[in-house]
């Protein structure tokens, strides 16, 4: 079974950098798990890496999508295995860099989802359902429509319950269409995850959003408001993207925003470690010291 290299870690602790590092080493090739990398619009706030900085290694899902449209699991982990596919075909490496959990998680896991497309409305009506009443209502939908489907799902993944009632919904419940899980992994997943003192990372996380900011991430903004970006929209749910947002729709002063930004950022990062510890099989290694980190990387991997 190939081996298949997962570089995970809180937003801002250097997964892009280690990575690079690892693919001109191992000749490899980089795959984004960032759902929101995939928009082309999006560059300042979602810290895209730039051209120059890829030191010509290959990215893959990045710049997939117009700020306009959505994505999701399902199409990402189509997406990704055809991508895996095409790199291993050329005898290089892959090399996936988590930012989004439920990516690496449905990747890792190897879901199954069926073809049928979301239904917007459809989601809205269950996502207002979960809001009122609570995400245990949906649960008991779900074990009245489809108790086989339900006994597969989590009682708290509210992704995969609002999925399988959307595909239950729009198909015969007794349908084989939809799985989700238990199939055998395709590949040999490797897991490394890059951690940072928790008040050093949060540090880093105020220093970037400043950053951001200093590069012109409230510009960037304000032009996709003007092109039709709104709070909505999936791209425009992005952390620095709806906080901006919300002062552009005057909901919002311009310093409350700056300190949303930086807030959210460090909130998500909180729930990126805590998804990681509840991971097994994760090697942990620690960011202050790339060269190390890099080498433990490919010492394991024993790819030279």
């Amino acid at each position: 079974m190939e081996k298949i290299i997962i570089i995970l870690g809180a937003t801002a602790v250097g997964k892009s950098e280690i990575a690079i590092q690892c693919a001109s080493k191992l000749n490899g090739e980089i795959i984004s798990a960032d759902s929101m990398q995939v928009y082309k619009e999006l560059n300042i706030g979602t810290a895209k890496i730039k051209k120059n900085e890829m030191q010509k290694i290959p990215h893959h899902l990045i710049n997939i999508k117009h700020f306009n449209e959505s994505y999701n699991v399902w199409e990402f982990v189509s997406d990704c295995n055809k991508v895996i596919e095409k790199i291993l075909s050329k005898n290089k490496v892959p090399i996936i860099v988590g930012g989004t959990n439920l990516y690496v998680k449905a990747l890792i896991e190897n879901y199954h989802f069926d073809n049928i497309k979301r239904d917007n409305n459809l989601r809205e009506k269950l996502n207002t359902i979960a809001e009122i009443s609570g995400l245990n209502v949906l649960y008991e939908m779900l074990k009245k429509q489809n108790p086989a489907k339900a006994k597969k799902i989590s009682s708290n993944d509210k992704y995969r319950i609002l999925r399988a009632l959307e595909c239950s919904t729009l198909q015969d419940n007794e349908s084989e269409n939809a799985k989700y899980l238990n199939e055998k992994p395709r590949y040999d997943y490797k897991l490394y995850a890059l951690n940072l003192p928790r008040e050093k990372l949060y540090e880093l996380i105020n220093k970037r959003v400043d950053l951001m900011i200093g590069n012109g991430l409230f510009d960037e903004v304000k032009d996709l408001k003007n092109k039709g970006l709104n709070l909505e929209m999936q791209a425009g749910k992005s952390i620095g993207y709806r906080e901006f947002l919300e002062y552009l729709d005057g909901k919002i002063t311009y310093e409350y925003a700056v300190e949303k930004i930086k807030q959210h950022s460090r909130n998500y990062a909180k729930r990126q470690y805590t998804w990681l510890n509840s991971m097994e099989n994760i090697i942990w290694l620690d960011a202050l010291d790339k060269e190390k980190a890099v080498g433990i990387i490919i010492q394991n991997e024993n790819l030279i």
